[in-house]
């Protein structure tokens, strides 16, 4: 008993912690669940979505894993923190153990707490152990179905994680080819049937409207969407009304190295090869590009012959529309902003050379025809590839040289009939 006069001693809790994932779901409200990713991830605002599992059986482990409504500002520093809050048998072991989910969904917050592992286990172990690597197979597709029912059930809130973390999840068709399938579907892309160039479909979208007779998947890489949906490559597809799907993140170009096809359509580039239209054209379509082939044959070799070693062929195009010309890969060279990288690196670039695809219906080229002077026409048709270079979003060897070509041009176009140019 406390006599008169003495100080009292009153407590406070200050620790109200508890080890939430051991838990069962039924007794954790959504509030817990918000605050304790919070806890976990340093995070102010609330996740996107979370998954809580208990594994038994072969081996045992609790996992609660959240999707932020954020990316962080190292989310694209490779030796940035990242991983799992690692326990063993409710004891902490360590924070961001990165072994126990794929570099491809390093934004993946959360706790994972084996009774398996041993207490003394190190980050050396971790790499080399065979539980964390069946574990770590566990949760990644944990990760996958938590994404995959976000999209079907919350596509609103799908589109924001898109927004936030797509360019990381894209790397996943590159890194995972295990869950390749599984990620597949949750790609999104910015895509010619959108005017908005934020907005986005998906893959199952896009098959859903292709045209009758349509055997591939086309897009074009560029350096902006804006820039992808002018490309003079998909003028006929646009036409034709077929859709083209949009990328311009420069991770784009080596993660659609990674994919052949999507339910058995293959993807095809239109800005390399054959177009490969058969499907999509009529008897009509087909007479009539003969016959343009058939009245350009000479054109064509002029052409080339001005060029020189610039172009490895000139042809008639089946990609154009609105455009006089534009320039074609082989179906394995590399493309511009890929040869930027290389060069920026410091590594040799292989050499390849372009086709030169001409749209003979446009009033430029038929220009071009009628030119009888040798020296007007090499001029005209080194402007004309130019044009097709920019187009391409390369850069010009010699900048200055083509705009006083194409002022030479414009002198001569606009001299009163007759007048000495």
């Amino acid at each position: 008993m406390r006599k008169e006069g003495e100080a009292s001693i009153e407590y406070e809790v200050v620790n109200q912690a508890k080890a939430l994932w051991t838990l069962p779901r039924s007794e954790i409200t959504d509030e817990e669940y918000r605050q304790f990713y919070q806890y976990v991830a340093h995070d102010f605002t609330d996740p996107l979505a979370w998954s809580h599992n208990k594994v038994e059986g072969k081996r045992e482990y609790i996992s609660l894993l959240y999707v932020p409504g954020r990316a962080p500002f190292d989310l694209w520093q490779r030796e940035g923190a990242r991983g799992l809050k690692l326990y063993v048998r409710r004891v902490f072991i360590m924070d961001d153990a990165e072994q126990f989910l794929p570099l491809y969904l390093r934004f993946v917050k959360g706790v994972v707490d084996s009774s398996d592992l041993p207490l003394n286990v190190s980050r050396e172990l971790l790499q080399q152990d065979p539980e964390v690597e069946a574990i770590r197979g566990g949760l990644t597709r944990r990760v996958l179905d938590l994404l995959a029912r976000l999209m079907k059930e919350e596509p609103e809130k799908y589109a924001a994680f898109w927004k936030e973390f797509g360019a990381v999840l894209k790397e996943g068709i590159a890194q995972d080819h295990a869950n390749h399938g599984a990620i597949l579907p949750l790609l999104r892309f910015a895509s010619t049937s959108r005017e908005d160039d934020a907005a986005t479909v998906s893959l199952a979208d896009y098959l859903g409207r292709m045209k009758p007779g349509q055997e591939r998947i086309y897009y074009v890489i560029a350096e902006s969407v804006a820039a992808a949906r002018s490309s003079p490559a998909i003028e006929q597809l646009k036409e034709r009304g077929v859709e083209v799907l949009l990328l311009a993140e420069r991770i784009d170009e080596w993660v659609m190295g990674h994919i052949e096809n999507y339910e058995g359509k293959r993807f095809k580039d239109a800005t390399r090869g054959d177009l490969e239209l058969a499907g999509l054209e009529s008897t009509a379509d087909r007479k009539q590009h003969d016959a343009e082939l058939k009245e350009s044959k000479g054109l064509l070799k002029r052409v080339k012959d001005a060029l020189g070693e610039r172009v490895s062929e000139v042809r008639v195009s089946e990609r154009l529309k609105e455009s006089p010309a534009c320039l074609v890969l082989g179906e394995h060279d590399l493309s511009e902003p890929m040869r930027r990288i290389l060069a920026a690196a410091g590594q040799k670039v292989p050499e390849s050379k372009p086709v030169l695809e001409v749209n003979v219906a446009h009033p430029l080229v038929k220009y071009l025809e009628a030119r009888t002077v040798s020296g007007e026409f090499a001029e005209l048709a080194q402007l004309i590839y130019d044009q097709a270079t920019l187009a391409e979003g390369a850069p010009l060897a010699n900048a200055p040289e083509y705009v006083q070509r194409l002022n030479r041009l414009l002198v001569r176009l606009a001299a009163p009939p007759g007048a000495a140019t």
